[in-house]
């Protein structure tokens, strides 16, 4: 926790506010990071879940890398601080990410969504932990509140068929949240670096993680032997998801904050369930509707749009 104190104690707390353009980039790396599920629901018919993992920072590392050398800047402007992007990789995406697949493996996708759509309130209860962000207002608590019982709506009936399963599978996922909040807690070290050199720093160290965990735990045998639409899968996953996504997170997260940030885990269910209406012909059903708009109705009352006049803040 002494590393993550450090982190905090890099900035003042600051009261980030999310202009009109930081919306659309969180609706956007909602959209983005929610086509991730159709990816990885390909993906991972033929690849086990760590492989997965290892392709996904590997590639989207080798993009980066290429990016940088193409458009700049240097990525040696990460080399100073080598030691604390491996801390960045586990805490960020190697444990968050394996401890989603593994809770995956017993609960259904209705509950693993909502518990992912938690991460806003974790990262929040972190931010006031280690006071890097201003006073959290009633306001961004009921918005918050409101999202995640959204989610719940969303998954409508669904949600009655992933109830059960292990309490560890439960605590796994709700694992993931925290370690996205820790992440959070975490990059606040790298504000002064450019976001796509952040963005390489992390899954250049992931990479160097997992590359040989892989290779120690599976070897070799049947890496590479996957289906074409596989590997577009795995691709779009890196590239899009990953190494893009990830430019458009760190760009919010110096902008507006790690609690305004992860209101983009609220934005994932919403945009997997609408991409799959719009290109996979999947039936949009009522609840489905209703959820989104006390989704949106949420992010409304986070933004001091809809003022309920619970408080003065």
């Amino acid at each position: 926790m002494t590393e993550l104190k450090n982190a905090a104690a890099v900035q003042r707390p600051t009261a980030a506010t999310v202009s009109l353009k930081h919306w659309g980039l969180i609706l956007l790396l909602g959209s983005i990071w929610g086509g991730s599920f159709f990816f990885a629901r390909v993906a991972v018919a033929e690849i086990a879940p760590l492989t997965l993992v290892m392709f996904r920072v590997t590639l989207a590392a080798i993009a980066l890398q290429c990016w940088l050398l193409i458009a700049g800047p240097s990525f040696r402007l990460a080399l100073p601080m080598a030691g604390s992007f491996f801390i960045l990789a586990l805490i960020n995406s190697i444990l968050p990410w394996t401890l989603m697949f593994l809770g995956q493996t017993e609960i259904g996708a209705g509950l693993a969504s909502i518990l992912n759509a938690t991460t806003p309130f974790w990262t929040a209860i972190l931010a006031q932990a280690f006071r890097v962000e201003a006073r959290l207002t009633t306001a961004k608590i009921v918005g918050i509140g409101l999202g995640i019982i959204g989610t719940g709506v969303m998954i409508g009936p669904g949600l009655a068929d992933s109830l059960g399963g292990p309490l560890w599978a439960k605590l796994a996922l709700i694992g993931t949240s925290i370690s996205y909040g820790l992440g959070f807690m975490y990059a606040r070290r790298f504000s002064h670096i450019p976001a796509p050199v952040v963005a390489t720093g992390q899954f250049t160290a992931a990479a160097i993680i997992m590359v040989p965990t892989i290779l120690i735990v599976y070897g070799t045998d049947g890496l590479f032997t996957h289906s074409l639409p596989v590997w577009g899968a795995v691709l779009g996953l890196a590239l899009l998801a990953t190494a893009f996504g990830y430019i458009i997170y760190f760009v919010l997260f110096q902008s507006v904050g790690a609690t305004n940030t992860s209101l983009v885990t609220l934005i994932v269910p919403a945009s997997a369930i609408l991409l799959g209406a719009l290109f996979l012909g999947e039936h949009l059903e009522w609840f489905e509707i209703a959820g989104m708009l006390l989704i949106g109705f949420g992010l409304l009352v986070i933004d001091g749009r809809i003022r309920l006049n619970l408080s003065r803040d």
